[in-house]
Formats: structure tokens, sequence, C-alpha cells
């Protein structure tokens, strides 16, 4: 039986994600789009196949032939409309981050708990059979004991409104930085950092621009992270062991090419003749499949995302925008 799909948000990103599912379309059905404008809603389940459409996100979580919401909302609407799916006996896959602070994460990660639903951050990157492979090599020890982490992701987006913002959860650490962080968490086996040392600047509107930081980790590992939202960085990821070095090419939030000490590593994604909002949107079936999976075998959390790294990971962006100075409504 199908997966059961319910979309909250007509946007971009929601697009890519159910294109993306049609490379599995016998796992996964769109039951249902909600949006905060019905002509949106009902634009979008046309084009993209969705059998219901509604005009608010309440509506859409009493569907009850919905059975996991998959959330596309801006950032601060996830910790609210995340709450109504729960809350609703929803399961919920929503996009990261989970939310905009530790504060929030907490609250949802306890609800979720509580109510005994699945919630997973949509950190797809973890979910390419590149990132598989890479833990594979570094577990095998291919390149020694891990010492550094170099990873940036930077693109010019100061023309796009949800990413410069306040009030609509902009800055580079939200926006780009996740990617660096979770990086380097899954390479550092999802410890909490013993340190994070930031700087950076921040835009006319009180939001960061661009940041650096360094998370120190125990056993003498270190992971150095650059962010912007103001130019194109290398967006690759390094490590370097003792025995070697592995490199992440870019794009390294959606990679296909790895290259190690043992060789390279190419995998290659399937087109499919449709069309994507972001590099690599058709990616995002991989981390659909692991919805699935989990669902199907009755997980409340995926091991490879867990709510515990989830957790730390809000803990290390909400360290390192507040070293620059950026604090969010939310935060109050």
């Amino acid at each position: 039986m199908a997966t059961r799909w319910g979309i909250a948000s007509a946007g971009k990103i929601s697009s890519d994600f159910v294109t993306a599912m049609k490379a599995q379309k016998d796992d996964h059905r769109v039951v249902a789009v909600g949006a905060r404008s019905l002509a949106d809603a009902q634009a979008f389940a046309k084009k993209y196949g969705a059998e219901k459409s509604y005009g608010s996100y309440e509506e859409l979580s009493k569907d009850p032939d919905v059975e996991i919401v998959y959330i596309g909302t801006i950032h601060p609407f996830h910790l609210p409309v995340a709450k109504l799916m729960i809350n609703a006996g929803k399961h919920v896959l929503c996009e990261k981050p989970l939310c905009m602070n530790v504060k929030e994460t907490k609250e949802l990660v306890v609800l979720a708990r509580q109510k005994k639903v699945f919630l997973m951050e949509a950190v797809w990157s973890r979910f390419f059979p590149v990132y598989k492979e890479m833990m594979k090599r570094i577990n095998a020890g291919e390149i020694g004991e891990v010492v550094q982490v170099f990873c940036s992701f930077g693109h010019p987006l100061e023309n796009i409104q949800r990413a410069v913002k306040k009030e609509l959860g902009g800055g580079a650490t939200l926006d780009l930085g996740v990617y660096c962080v979770q990086f380097a968490s899954l390479v550092m086996g999802g410890e909490r950092p013993e340190k994070v040392v930031a700087a950076g600047h921040q835009n006319e509107e009180g939001v960061d621009a661009t940041t650096s930081a360094t998370l120190i980790y125990s056993k003498g590992r270190v992971a150095t992270l650059n962010c912007s939202i103001r130019c194109e960085l290398p967006c690759e990821g390094i490590v370097i062991g003792t025995k070697g070095t592995l490199k992440v090419s870019h794009p390294v939030w959606s990679p296909v090419h790895m290259e190690t000490p043992s060789g390279s590593f190419d995998s290659p994604l399937p087109d499919l003749g449709h069309s994507y909002n972001f590099k690599h949107g058709q990616g995002m079936m991989y981390e659909a499949a692991e919805v699935r999976r989990c669902l199907q075998e009755g997980l409340l959390e995926s091991p490879t995302i867990t709510l515990e790294e989830t957790l730390i990971l809000a803990e290390i962006m909400e360290s390192m925008r507040k070293q620059v100075g950026v604090a969010y409504p939310q935060d109050a």
C-alpha cells in the first residue's frame, strides 16, 4: 500500500518533493495539499496530481486519508504547522531547519514523542548514496582517524526575500549553514561539540549574511564551516584523517561524486524528464523512501537523522548566529 501524503505549502520546495516522488510512484500517493490560499492549493493539485486541495493547513490536518504531512513552509511556520499536524495525529516530515531555535525544536520533539507520531527533519542530504558511501569508507578506516572537517555552502540569495528578511526566518546559518552543520555532525558521529566559536556579518535586516564557525569536538577533532547568502562558495565537504583525505564534491548538499584514497565514487541521479526548482531536486526521492521505510517498520524517528541529533544541530546553529548578533522574534 502506498504511503499517503499531505503537503503543507504549495511553494517551490513542495513542488520538488512531490515531483521527486514520481520516481517511486507506486510507493507514494499525494492525497492532499493545503496552502494559505485555496487558489494556490488548487493550482498545485492540478499541476502535480494531488487528489484534494485545501485553503488552510487546519483543513489538511483534519483529512482522515492523510497519513503523513510534508511541511515545506518558510521557517517561522514550521513549528505552528507541525504542531497542528502532530496534534491531529499525523506523522510529520518537516523541512530544515526543523524550527527557528532550540526552544521551539525541543517543544516539537517533546510533542511528537508524547503523541507517539513519526517526526523527521528533512535533512535530505543524509540519504544520498554518496553520503552513505562516505560513512562506509570513513568507518572502514580508509582515511584513518578523523582530524579535520571543512565544509562550505554559499550562494547569492540577497534578491530572495525569505533568505534576507528576519520576519521570514532569513539568514545564512538557518538557510545554508544547516547543511554544513549536519555534514560535520554526521562525520563526528552526531556528537555534541565541546565548543562553538563563530563570527560573521549581518545584513541591514539584522540576519547573518556571512558566517564562519569552528566546532571543537572531542579527541582532537575540529570542523570549520562557512556559509554565505552573498557569494558563491566552493560548496564542498572535505574530511581529513591521519591516513588521507576524502572530498565530497559540489554540491555538498546533494552530491553525486566523491573522491577518496581508494578511488572516486559516482552515483548519478535518474533523469525522468521532470524539471526542478532546486539543483538535484530529484534526490528528495531518497528521503521519501526513508520515511516510507520507517513508517512500515513502526519507527517514530529515522536512525539516520535522529531527533536527538536534530536538537544538537539546533544548538549549534543557535550558538553560531547568536555569536554574530542575530536574534529572531521567536527567541523572546
